[in-house]
């Protein structure tokens, strides 16, 4: 038999805001877990969630799609990548990243985790 699930953001089964200017909400939907993740201007890894996770880089594959604003990924190795408003991206780890601008990124995510 067909199964049919929908889950919204706005019952999230889970919120994080435990980092600077940034707002998770995930949805676990057949088996697998969705995150929109909204980024606030003057948002960067590298100060909002480095203290926290520990690391010098992201050591995360992000795997989404942005829906407003504009972020930039910069490598360890200096190449430097920004999207914006309806382009999907692959991020490997070893990065730092930014809101550039001044709106808000939304982004959804569909592999990676954010410090946890």
């Amino acid at each position: 038999m067909s199964s049919i699930e929908v889950k919204s953001f706005s019952n999230a089964d889970e919120v994080i805001t435990s980092f600077p200017n940034a707002k998770i909400e995930a949805v676990n939907v057949g088996g697998q877990r969705v995150l929109k993740v909204t980024l606030q201007p003057g948002w960067k890894w590298s100060r909002d969630v480095k203290p926290a996770v520990g690391t010098e880089s992201c050591e995360v594959t992000h795997l989404g799609v942005i829906v407003s604003g504009s972020v930039k990924a910069i490598h360890d190795d200096g190449t430097a990548v920004t999207y914006t408003a309806g382009d999907a991206y692959s991020i490997q780890p070893g990065h730092d990243g930014m809101v550039v601008g001044d709106d808000p990124a939304i982004v959804y995510e569909f592999a990676g985790t954010w410090g946890e």
